[in-house]
């Protein structure tokens, strides 16, 4: 089947797979707009995370959103997921999809890409040959041993994708499925609804706090691994300087970045600390509202460039190619230390003092920050693209 010309075939019932983090399924969204343009009648369901299933729930392009909860980071062969993998298996089988995309690429993914019956299964393949020699000498040794297709994932699919080397960003690692369905070219439409009421609820937080009508900053200092955590002195530094000008700040995150931005807090008092006070839609309406946003290697970033939003990132053990703001490389400031990037998760891992961080200064990220603010309208836009599609209610 691997020589079918996909391009020709009409699938009337669809089921893309995506299991992880807010960013992917950000990232994502460019993939699932081209399928939903090209089978424009069809019946799409996403399986996903219930950390990201909100998100989904209002999108007008999905029919059903299916939830499954496992931890990334733990085996995959524990026994408790694969149990509630099991159960999940009845409601993927009912459908009768004929396509099924696996983004995942890991065991539970390919449990449910097997179990759907479906005729076309498509995912990446399992690297061939000698990955690493293609591979800078730069790139860190977890980087060479990236790889597309996990716990004999692979072996579940019709159709395969050749695995993209480890610095293709993952918004061009799921284009190529697109392109493997003969979906053709074109920019990335990041579009996806953000739902009135969540818009609502952020100009009602920002009434209460008395900066609806003020020129809006948000800054995002959480992130997922100790590493790429920049300084609280530093963004408390960045947002005293933009209080100073006027602008009003909002620090962003989700509940497991109430920490990250309890620090910054009490540095800049003035600044408004919403981390873990909204849902992930009303955190897409926040960055909308925002005339920048400045992250860390963090969702929040993904998020930004999704709504067309300019942002500034501070990077360090990660890699800006691979994991940075999609086609936005002014966009990040690095230490350009030669450890960097490393993908060690832990501070107690590195050796180098943290230098790919701590060598970052706050004024060079005030300066990369005013040279934004400097192309701005005096007014910024509201609305982003991806206030263009109606949600729908279910």
């Amino acid at each position: 089947m691997e020589t079918d010309d996909l391009s020709r075939r009409e699938f009337q019932n669809i089921l893309l797979i995506n299991l992880s983090a807010a960013a992917e399924v950000v990232q994502a969204m460019p993939l699932l707009n081209k399928i939903h343009r090209r089978y424009p009648k069809a019946r799409i369901d996403v399986l996903t995370s219930p950390s990201v299933a909100e998100l989904l729930r209002y999108n007008s392009a999905i029919a059903r959103v299916l939830e499954f909860s496992h931890d990334e980071g733990s085996r995959p062969w524990r026994l408790a997921p694969l149990i509630e993998a099991a159960k999940r298996i009845p409601q993927i089988r009912e459908v009768g999809y004929e396509l099924v995309l696996d983004l995942e690429g890991d065991l539970h993914s390919a449990i449910f890409t097997r179990a759907s019956g479906a005729t076309v299964r498509i995912g990446f393949d399992r690297p061939r040959g000698d990955l690493s020699r293609k591979l800078p000498k730069t790139i860190s040794a977890e980087a060479r041993l990236w790889r597309a297709a996990r716990h004999g994932s692979s072996l579940t699919y019709t159709h395969r994708v050749a695995a993209p080397l480890p610095m293709t960003h993952p918004v061009d690692r799921y284009l190529a499925i697109a392109h493997r369905l003969g979906l053709g070219d074109g920019a990335p439409d990041f579009s996806f609804p953000i739902p009135p009421e969540a818009s609502t609820r952020i100009d009602a937080l920002l009434d209460y706090y008395g900066i609806a009508k003020a020129r809006l900053i948000a800054i995002a200092p959480g992130a997922d691994w100790q590493t790429e955590q920049w300084r609280a002195h530093g963004f408390a530094e960045v947002a005293r300087h933009v209080l100073q000008k006027g602008f009003a700040i909002c620090l962003i995150g989700m509940e497991q970045d109430r920490a990250a931005c309890s620090e910054v807090a009490p540095l800049a008092p003035a600044a408004i600390n919403l981390a873990g006070e909204t849902t992930l839609s009303e955190l897409a309406a926040l960055i909308r509202k925002a005339v920048i946003c400045v992250t860390n290697d963090c969702a929040p970033m993904h998020f930004a460039v999704a709504l067309d939003r300019p942002v500034v990132s501070i990077f360090g053990p990660t890699d800006p190619i691979s994991d940075g703001p999609y086609s936005r490389p002014n966009a990040v400031l690095r230490a350009e230390v030669p450890c960097s990037p490393c993908y060690l998760r832990e501070l107690s891992a590195c050796t180098y003092g943290h230098a790919c961080m701590a060598k970052v200064s706050a004024a060079a990220v005030i300066a990369r920050v005013e040279a934004v603010l400097a192309k701005l309208p005096n007014r910024p836009a509201v609305l982003g693209q991806a206030s263009m599609q109606q949600p729908i209610r279910r």
